[in-house]
């Protein structure tokens, strides 16, 4: 059996879809792929998304709880370059608001297991006592409050 263009050469296989939907030749798309493509483009956003909230939690509880003066200014520089991904994700696809309160709890929830086995001698807090919306997450310095 001949391996499909998709498997042989997948950048080839983008040009040639993207060229047939260009052309409106729908009949020759390569339709089961090309969702699998699109379903897995969404699918990435979301990762994105839980990726960067998880390495901002992560710097948050750190500079919130660790009581590390050397250390706060990377964790701030760490916080606010997520802060600046995340915004620019969120202005590409806006929909990844609707998903923010899922991703947020997943990646605390890992965030907080992590800073824990990483600093097992400082107490970091159950639950978020902050705003967890999405503007307070990408603006305030909780650290100054």
């Amino acid at each position: 059996m001949t391996a499909s263009l998709y498997e042989r050469d997948f950048l080839l296989w983008t040009i040639d879809t993207a060229t047939k939907l260009k052309t409106h030749d729908f009949a020759q798309l390569d339709l089961e792929n090309l969702i699998e493509e699109i379903e897995s483009l969404g699918r990435s956003q979301k990762k994105e998304l839980k990726s960067r909230l998880l390495v901002l939690w992560e710097h948050l509880l750190k500079r919130l709880s660790v009581n590390s003066p050397d250390n706060y200014r990377g964790w701030e520089t760490t916080i606010n370059e997520q802060r600046r991904q995340l915004e620019l994700e969120i202005e590409d696809s806006p929909s990844l608001k609707t998903i923010w309160d899922e991703s947020f709890s997943a990646a605390w929830r890992i965030a907080l297991k992590g800073v824990r086995k990483d600093y097992p001698q400082v107490t970091f807090p159950d639950t978020w006592i902050y705003s967890h919306d999405i503007d307070s997450m990408l603006d305030c310095d909780f650290w100054k409050e």
